[in-house]
């Protein structure tokens, strides 16, 4: 609903205050397991093409599931170090937000970055339009969430949310780039890390 009734989403969300270990299993874990499965579905069974001469890899089961759980772990990592850095950029703004309401506002303004993961089902598409199409919905939708959630002062809001998305974008970009240039065959040196077969 986040994505079609931003403004009254975001006030229900604030109105209910759950905690931040509430909405890690009631709403993150589901999410990213949900296309943790999805994904790992499509290289079990259809693959990836690599750069290295452009060959289809069907990846083993062991192999699908073992890069999901690398990849699941490394999401959940985003959502705490951000949340852990926008709590500590919000009192440089003079603001005194809980680590529940800076945990809330990302997990949620994050949803269409987690929705929109399940683009990379389709073998033939790029890892990043999913990643550019669902960083761009949740940047929007951020806009909105942190100053309903963190409730910091008019003047200071919009600073907060500049430097809140430019590490946003940095963190999950950088997550991209691992697990992209890992499905098109580039770290081969990994591959020793998960199990083959």
């Amino acid at each position: 609903m986040l994505m079609f009734e931003t403004a009254k989403t975001w006030e229900r969300i604030a109105s209910v205050r759950r905690s931040w270990v509430g909405v890690l299993f009631g709403h993150v874990i589901p999410l990213l397991l949900m296309t943790s499965i999805a994904e790992g579905y499509s290289l079990a069974h259809w693959g990836r093409v690599q750069d290295i001469g452009s060959r289809l890899k069907v990846f083993s089961l062991k192999e699908a599931v073992a890069f999901e759980a690398a990849q699941f772990l490394l999401m959940l990592m985003v959502v705490f170090f951000c949340a852990k850095l926008i709590k500590s950029m919000g009192e440089t703004f003079h603001g005194r937000h809980t680590f529940d309401q800076t945990f809330t506002a990302l997990a949620y303004g994050l949803s269409p970055l987690f929705i929109l993961h399940f683009l990379d089902m389709i073998p033939g598409l790029t890892p990043w339009a999913a990643w550019v199409g669902g960083i761009l919905f949740s940047l929007s939708i951020l806009y909105y969430g942190l100053p309903c959630i963190m409730q910091p002062d008019p003047p200071h809001a919009f600073g907060l949310y500049l430097t809140s998305s430019l590490f946003i974008v940095m963190a999950s970009g950088l997550v991209r780039f691992l697990t992209a240039w890992y499905l098109e065959g580039k770290f081969e040196k990994l591959n020793h890390l998960f199990p083959q077969g």
